[in-house]
C-alpha cells in the first residue's frame, strides 16, 4: 500500500515526471488527461508550464519545438479519443454507477459547461480541470458536428499548449532563477485553475439552498 501511495504521489509530481519520465511521459499524461475519463486527476496546466520551463533551463533533453509539437499532438489526439468514447458510449455514461475513478457529476458538470458555452467549451475548457477531460467526451455524447469538433479541438490545443508551454519557456529563458519558486507557481496555478469550478459549485449550492427555502 505504501508503495502504491508513493507511486501515486510521484505520478502527481510534475517535477518528478519531467526529470525521470521526460518527453514521452509528458505526452502520455496530456493524452490521458484530455480525453480518457480516468485521466481527470492528472497534472495538466502546471505540467505544460514546467515542461516549457525545463526546456529553457536545459533540465530535459528535448528542444522546445519538439516539446511543443509533442504536447500539441497529444492534446489533439486525446480529445479525439474522448469524442470517440463519448460517441460510442453515449447515454450509458449517465447510467454508469459511480466508482473511485468515475463520478457521474463530472459528466453533468461538463454538460452544464457545454450548454453554457457551446462548442467553444472545447477551447475554454482546456484551462479548467475536469472539464478539460470530460468536455470532448460530452461533445461525442451529443454528437457535435465532426468538422466543428476538429476546429475547436485544434484551436483549443493551440491556445492551451501555446500559452502555457511557451510562457514557461520564455519566463525560464528570461528569469532562470524562477526555478527556485516552482512550488509557489504550481500552487498558484492550481488555485487559479480550480477557481471556476469552486465558483460554479458555490453557485449551485446557493441555488439549491434558495429553492429549499422557498418550498
Amino acid at each position: 500500500m505504501q508503495e502504491f501511495l508513493l507511486s501515486f504521489q510521484q505520478l502527481m509530481d510534475p517535477e518528478y515526471l519531467l526529470s525521470n519520465g521526460g518527453f514521452y511521459i509528458v505526452c502520455l499524461i496530456v493524452f490521458a488527461e484530455t480525453g480518457l475519463f480516468f485521466g481527470f486527476f492528472l497534472p495538466g496546466d502546471y505540467l505544460l508550464f514546467l515542461a516549457g520551463l525545463f526546456c529553457a533551463l536545459n533540465k530535459i533533453d528535448v528542444s522546445i519545438t519538439t516539446m511543443f509539437l509533442g504536447i500539441l499532438a497529444s492534446g489533439i489526439a486525446g480529445n479525439f479519443a474522448g469524442y470517440w468514447f463519448g460517441h460510442r458510449a453515449g447515454p450509458m455514461l449517465f447510467k454508469r454507477e459511480d466508482s473511485w475513478i468515475f463520478k457521474k457529476k463530472y459528466i453533468v458538470m461538463a454538460e452544464e459547461f457545454y450548454q453554457k458555452y457551446g462548442g467553444t467549451a472545447l477551447v475554454i475548457g482546456r484551462f479548467v480541470p475536469i472539464i478539460r477531460t470530460f468536455a470532448p467526451i460530452f461533445a461525442g455524447v451529443v454528437k457535435l458536428d465532426f468538422k466543428k469538433f476538429v476546429l475547436y479541438n485544434v484551436l483549443g490545443a493551440l491556445v492551451w499548449v501555446g500559452l502555457l508551454t511557451l510562457s514557461g519557456y520564455y519566463l525560464g529563458a528570461l528569469f532562470p532563477e524562477i526555478i527556485n519558486y516552482v512550488e509557489y507557481i504550481v500552487i498558484g496555478m492550481i488555485v487559479i485553475a480550480f477557481l471556476p469550478i469552486i465558483i460554479a459549485l458555490l453557485k449551485r449550492w446557493l441555488k439549491n439552498r434558495k429553492q429549499k427555502l422557498t418550498k
